[in-house]
């Protein structure tokens, strides 16, 4: 579930429309941070962006699920969903998502 250097490298390329990013390494994968605020997750060289009662539709609409993890022998469902395939050609409508998934990650950190 580790991320790659070269991976890191195209998604912080990937990002630049929208804001510089730093990627984290933790837990075999990868935190994606804007101004210290983490909105996306990285496990084995996927993207998977923050949700929340905004966005989570988009998502859906694009047959896409969460990111889940086994904890206490059953699965775990997080608020980071994977990023549709065809948003990696399409730098508006990603810069657009990540936008979204940026304000979700705050409105969570508020509360």
């Amino acid at each position: 579930m580790s991320v790659s250097e070269e991976y890191k490298v195209f998604l912080e390329e990937l990002f630049a429309g929208f804001a510089p990013v730093t990627i984290r390494n933790m837990f075999g994968g990868g935190g994606v941070y804007h101004d210290g605020v983490m909105f996306g997750l990285v496990a084995s060289d996927t993207l998977y962006l923050k949700v929340d009662e905004t966005n989570q539709g988009d998502f859906e609409a694009e047959d896409m699920k969460p990111f889940t993890y086994t904890g206490k022998g059953k699965p775990v469902a997080m608020s980071y969903w994977e990023l549709p395939e065809a948003l990696y050609d399409d730098p508006d409508s990603f810069s657009e998502w990540a936008g979204k998934a940026f304000e979700a990650a705050l409105k969570a950190k508020r509360k």
